[in-house]
C-alpha cells in the first residue's frame, strides 16, 4: 500500500489546539490506498448493519479487528501526541453517517459528558474525526464553540425524537462564535473531548460519513466497575495508571 505524506503537527498547530479545543490540519492522514481500504470496510458494515447496532456503528474495531490496522497507525498517533503526549491508549472508534436529506442533527454536547464517572480523568482525551466523504455544512459537517473545553461538565436535558442523541446542552448554546469542520475526503479534524460541539441535519443529496479515531492518555485511568465489556488498546509508548490493555 501506498503511505501518506507526514501527518505529524507542528508547533504552532498544537499551541493552537491547546487555547481553541480543535485543530483542522487539512491534509490527507493515509494514501490513497489505506484511504480507499478503510473506506471499504465502512461499506462492508454498513451493509452488514442489523438492528443490534446503532446508527453510529458504534465501536466497529470490537468485532473487525482489521480497524486495528488505521487506528493504531503512526499517521494518525503522530497526529496525537502532540496533543496528549507519548503514552496513547486507544479509547473508541464510531462509523458516524448520515444519510442525504434524511440525516439527524446532532445537537450540542461535550463528548466527556458522555464518559463522565469512567475515567479519571478527561482533559487528555482526543478524537481524530476523519471524512470519508466531503463533509460540509449542507450535509451535517461537525461544528464546534471553540474554547469551551475549558467549562466543565454543562448541564443536559431531554432532546426530541428528530435529533441524533437523547440529549443535548439545557438552554442551548451560543453559537455565534461556531467554527465548521468542513473536510475533503481523507482530511480530519481533531478535537478535545470536553469542547462543545454538534452538527447540523443533512440537507443535502449527498451522504456525510466519517471515522471517528479516540484516543487518551495512558496516565489516565479507566474506572473498571463502569466500564463493563470495554475494550482498550495501548496505542504507543508505555501504561502509567494501571489499566488492562488488549493484546494487538
Amino acid at each position: 500500500m501506498q503511505s501518506a505524506t507526514p501527518a505529524a503537527l507542528s508547533t504552532d498547530e498544537a499551541a493552537f489546539y491547546r487555547a481553541n479545543g480543535y485543530a483542522l490540519p487539512r491534509r490527507q492522514v493515509f494514501g490513497p490506498d489505506r484511504f480507499a481500504a478503510l473506506h471499504a470496510i465502512f461499506e462492508e458494515h454498513l451493509a452488514d448493519k442489523g438492528d443490534g447496532l446503532s446508527d453510529e456503528l458504534d465501536t466497529p474495531h470490537f468485532r473487525d479487528p482489521r480497524l486495528l490496522e488505521f487506528l493504531l497507525a503512526d499517521e494518525v498517533l503522530d497526529l496525537v501526541e502532540p496533543l496528549i503526549g507519548p503514552d496513547i491508549a486507544l479509547w473508541s472508534s464510531h462509523f458516524l453517517s448520515k444519510d442525504p436529506f434524511t440525516g439527524k442533527p446532532t445537537p450540542w454536547h461535550e463528548d466527556s459528558a458522555y464518559w463522565k464517572g469512567r475515567l479519571s480523568a478527561y482533559d487528555r482525551i482526543v478524537t481524530v474525526w476523519l471524512a470519508l466523504t466531503p463533509s460540509t455544512r449542507a450535509n451535517g459537517c461537525v461544528r464546534v464553540i471553540p474554547g469551551t473545553h475549558s467549562n466543565g461538565f454543562s448541564e443536559y436535558e431531554a432532546t426530541g425524537r428528530e435529533r441524533f442523541f437523547a440529549t443535548q446542552i439545557k438552554g442551548g448554546v451560543d453559537e455565534t462564535s461556531a467554527v465548521d469542520f468542513e473536510l475533503e475526503p481523507g482530511e480530519c479534524s481533531l478535537h478535545d473531548g470536553r469542547i462543545i460541539h454538534g452538527a447540523g441535519a443533512n440537507t443535502s443529496p449527498h451522504r456525510r460519513t466519517g471515522y471517528t479515531m479516540r484516543y487518551f492518555s495512558a496516565a489516565t485511568r479507566v474506572v473498571p466497575e463502569t466500564n463493563p465489556g470495554h475494550r482498550i488498546w495501548l496505542a504507543r509508548g508505555r501504561d502509567v495508571a494501571g489499566n488492562a490493555y488488549e493484546t494487538r
